[in-house]
């Protein structure tokens, strides 16, 4: 060390410097790295936490039990019972009736119309259910469980205060103390709301379902998948494997990544003008959305079904060339089932990209209060992020809930498309 000269010692004391400022700025950024990934899932986490927390409940739905007094004089019918007879009568009075049974005391028109209150509106159509499928309830007597009103349901799932003032709460504190009356008497329950997956949409939160919404999503993605995957696939073939390499094939190539980095919203633009205004197809209607949604996805399955067919290497094509197959065989045989895992992924991505989206689907009128459930793709129907757009913006607490689970619902759908894509990937990719 003795023997170094002091321009040598200068040197390597120079570059052990900057080696230490290196190494510490490497540290720093892999800090910095961890720090910004913890910052993500710390976010995510709060987002995830504070949906489940607030969409829960709506997996629970509150019921009053009642007896109801099937009285044949009520229905005004003998046997054997007509099915319209008994399909129009007065339902929602029977459920008025037996409440009045159960709390005789009751007598002024304002406390009859606070006692009509704990019970959904929705009751009178579970009895005609009943009587519709059970006609030999006629004449019976049964304690039945009925859907509760929508203020029960959030003052028994502790979304409503007790303490607060009477003047600060829907409820009020006779109708609290009817409660505690059913509650000492195990007439009260917290059910699983299959409600919440059968119904359609209703003004009222405790009948609210996404089962409409559902059913339009699934009949929209179907005209989405039929109609965008066999397109976008044909159109990245021929421009990988066919078109020449010229201006014009530059030309689409470069309007194609420009499309997908268009806004939705002009999609939904196009639509409007197009499919609706000048074709005339109708407005809510699946169709529409299919087609408003396919040109979404289109640039994405073929920009993915593009790099797949980039990632099939040249030896595989030359080799089928060798033995004497043609540039349609060499394709279509041994090039597109090399590929064709890589398509599927982006086609689900594409499908998943679909599914959430909203701003296009509002533009073209799917925005509409949609009660029956959609049968076909010409019906009125509507989405579940639509649904979800909807519901938020409703003033009633008990749409919050719905709200929340809706949206762990799409999420659960997300997910599990995304989850389908690795899972295909992983399975088909070959390496190389």
């Amino acid at each position: 060390m003795n023997d170094l000269k002091p321009s040598k010692l200068k040197t390597i004391d120079h570059v052990n410097t900057r080696l230490a400022k290196r190494h510490a700025s490497e540290k720093f950024f892999q800090r910095m790295g961890l720090l910004s990934l913890f910052i993500g899932i710390a976010f995510v986490f709060t987002l995830f936490f504070s949906i489940v927390s607030k969409g829960y409940t709506a997996f629970q739905q509150t019921f009053i039990q009642i007896e109801v007094d099937f009285d044949e004089q009520f229905f005004a019918t003998e046997k054997p019972y007509e099915n319209e007879t008994l399909s129009f009568a007065d339902y929602g009075g029977l459920v008025k009736k037996s409440l009045r049974e159960m709390f005789p005391g009751v007598e002024s028109r304002q406390e009859r119309r606070l006692l009509y209150g704990l019970i959904s509106t929705g009751a009178a159509y579970q009895l005609r259910d009943m009587v519709m499928h059970d006609p030999t309830l006629v004449g019976q007597t049964k304690q039945v469980w009925l859907l509760a009103s929508d203020d029960v349901d959030m003052l028994i799932k502790g979304h409503m205060e007790r303490e607060v003032p009477e003047t600060d709460r829907r409820l009020r504190d006779v109708q609290i103390a009817w409660l505690d009356q059913l509650i000492a008497e195990d007439s009260v329950s917290l059910k699983f709301n299959m409600g919440f997956f059968t119904n359609g949409d209703s003004r009222e939160p405790e009948q609210a379902g996404i089962w409409g919404a559902l059913t339009g999503s699934i009949l929209t993605l179907m005209i989405t998948l039929l109609l965008s995957f066999p397109i976008g696939v044909a159109t990245a073939v021929y421009l990988e494997e066919f078109a020449p390499k010229n201006k014009w094939t530059d030309l689409i190539e470069v309007n194609i990544n420009n499309l997908a980095a268009v806004p939705s919203i002009v999609y939904g633009l196009l639509g409007l003008a197009v499919f609706i205004n000048f074709i005339g197809f109708p407005r809510s209607a699946p169709l529409v959305g299919g087609l408003v949604l396919t040109l979404m996805t289109l640039p994405t399955i073929i920009i993915a079904s593009r790099a797949a067919l980039k990632s099939v290497p040249p030896s595989i094509r030359e080799a089928a060339l060798g033995i004497g197959a043609s540039k349609m065989q060499t394709v279509f045989f041994h090039v597109l089932p090399l590929a064709f895992p890589g398509m599927l992924t982006g086609t689900i991505i594409g499908m998943a990209q679909a599914l959430g989206e909203t701003a296009p689907l509002l533009m073209i009128g799917m925005v509409a209060f949609i009660v029956d459930i959609p049968s076909g793709v010409f019906d009125p129907a509507t989405v579940l992020p639509v649904q979800i757009f909807l519901w938020a913006d409703s003033p009633e607490r008990a749409f919050v809930e719905r709200t929340s689970a809706a949206i762990m619902v799409l999420l659960g759908f997300l997910i599990v498309m995304n989850a389908v894509a690795v899972m295909l990937r992983r399975k088909f990719e070959r390496r190389w």
